[in-house]
């Protein structure tokens, strides 16, 4: 709703933010579009390992298994991150 989503290469045609890639008998990306393709890969890179670390934790691996259990965990988790913020 307004907001950008950033995507890998997979996703063309959906509208969301993917990397540039060569078109056919192009030899390099401008230093633009290089740049661009930067900042998109720093930004997933931060999304890609914070999942990465969230799979690790035992509670969320555990709950899984069950219905909505990574949903439940996630909200006593924010809830739990909320605490802690307000301190």
């Amino acid at each position: 709703r307004g907001v950008p989503t950033i995507a890998d290469g997979g996703y063309q045609g959906t509208g969301l933010l993917i990397p540039h890639r060569k078109r056919r008998g192009q030899e390099h990306l401008s230093p633009v579009q290089e740049a661009e393709n930067s900042v998109h890969r720093h930004a997933r890179a931060r999304v890609e390992h914070a999942l990465s670390r969230l799979k690790n934790w035992k509670i969320l691996r555990d709950c899984r298994l069950k219905g909505n259990g990574v949903h439940q965990a996630a909200l006593g988790i924010a809830r739990l991150h909320n605490i802690a913020l307000t301190g």
